[in-house]
């Protein structure tokens, strides 16, 4: 994902990354991500046409008025993979460029997979999608009343619409269980189908996908910026505001559990 932004008339363009792995000799070759050697391709062509710079520099820019350099570009990696430490911190260091890391504290302290992950691993598992669909109505249809929910179709009817990367049938399935159904029925579906569809031990998934604490260090020795994406990766904007409250605090926390200084 590449957004460009204005900071005092300047512009900085910020490239968003998620997975970037071997994807194609992968367990699950059907994850949305980025190729490897994309990804170094990437990065030649951004050195050849941009100025990748710091956060430190961005914040310096926004609040103490200096200047970025031309074509400046931010790096940003989300969801604290073992990815990013595996494969892109290396390039980085080779390339000497900087990148901003965004980690759920959940999956360092908890070693718990986020739904969202789970969401991702399911459908790219193989299963057919309808068959997929056909185990989501059930379930829904189970707990209308308990949760006073609308009906499948209806659901099906407000969210099921199609992009440039998706079906409307993967599109419903992750706009479902991401935030329209009510969280703790969302994780109660999402973790009956992990266990039917992946099968595989919780934990040790979760420490196979995401960085680890001795990793995150080693990024901030690499001076690299590193920051929390929220404890649990909820939607924030959908969180009351005792919830998020709580959410920040939290992510606070893991900050300094990490040696950050957040005066």
């Amino acid at each position: 994902v590449q957004i460009g932004y204005k900071i005092d008339m300047q512009l900085l363009t910020v490239v968003m990354y998620h997975y970037v792995r071997r994807i194609k000799d992968s367990r699950f070759p059907g994850i949305k991500g980025l190729e490897l050697e994309r990804f170094s391709d990437q990065l030649k062509f951004f050195s050849n046409n941009y100025d990748v710079v710091s956060m430190e520099q961005v914040l310096a820019a926004m609040y103490e008025g200096e200047v970025l350099p031309n074509n400046a570009m931010l790096l940003t990696f989300d969801d604290g993979y073992a990815d990013h430490f595996n494969h892109v911190y290396p390039i980085l260091r080779k390339m000497n460029m900087k990148g901003c890391f965004y980690i759920p504290a959940k999956t360092v302290l908890e070693h718990e997979v986020l739904d969202v992950n789970k969401i991702h691993f399911i459908l790219a598992s193989g299963a057919e999608i309808g068959s997929l669909i056909d185990a989501v109505r059930i379930k829904v249809e189970r707990s209308r009343s308990e949760y006073q929910l609308k009906s499948f179709d209806e659901y099906y009817e407000e969210l099921a619409y199609e992009n440039r990367f998706d079906s409307k049938d993967v599109i419903f399935v992750k706009r479902l269980l991401q935030h329209a159904l009510p969280e703790s029925l969302r994780s109660q579906i999402v973790d009956e189908l992990f266990e039917q569809v992946i099968g595989l031990d919780e934990e040790s998934f979760a420490r196979e996908l995401y960085i680890d604490e001795d990793q995150i260090r080693e990024l901030l020795r690499g001076e690299m910026h590193v920051g929390c994406h929220g404890y649990d990766h909820f939607w924030w904007n959908r969180l009351s505001s005792v919830e998020l409250e709580i959410e920040l605090a939290k992510s606070c926390d893991f900050m300094r559990h990490l040696g950050c200084d957040m005066n």
